[in-house]
């Protein structure tokens, strides 16, 4: 496990860097498409939401959340993410979101840095955007 440190530049500047961004989002969305068809379902977008585990806690309390509240909150998710209304979130529309989810977090960070704990494996795009901003401070190696 590490810490990084980010703040609205780190995020901002990843979101910017176009090839990176859309090869992470590429992979990201490889990853949650579980049954390979190239578009994401809706139980498969739910599955991603859960294992964000963003609802079952609030600054370390646990909150209760009914099923039927859950359902409501991933289905109105969804319908952001599905543009064409296809029933289905293909690349495209999931790389669109997902920028302005990033750059709207990166509005909200401003220039106040937060650390975050991330496992060694972990292949958010708050890892990448860290890991990007690292490669860019560290000096280029001439091959040999």
């Amino acid at each position: 496990m590490g810490v990084v440190i980010i703040d609205g530049s780190t995020v901002r500047g990843f979101v910017e860097d176009e090839a990176q961004f859309k090869k992470s989002v590429k992979e990201r969305f490889g990853e949650l498409d579980l049954n390979g068809d190239g578009v994401l379902s809706r139980s498969e977008m739910r599955k991603a939401f859960e294992s964000f585990r963003l609802i079952e806690t609030h600054f370390g309390a646990e909150v209760f959340t009914t099923p039927e509240q859950l359902t409501r909150l991933y289905d109105s998710i969804f319908e952001k993410f599905d543009f064409d209304h296809s029933g289905t979130v293909d690349l495209e529309e999931f790389e669109s979101e997902m920028r302005k989810i990033m750059l709207a977090i990166a509005d909200g960070l401003g220039s106040s840095p937060i650390q975050m704990a991330l496992e060694d494996d972990d292949h958010s795009l708050f890892k990448k955007a860290a890991d990007l901003e690292v490669s860019k401070s560290q000096p280029s190696r001439p091959s040999s």
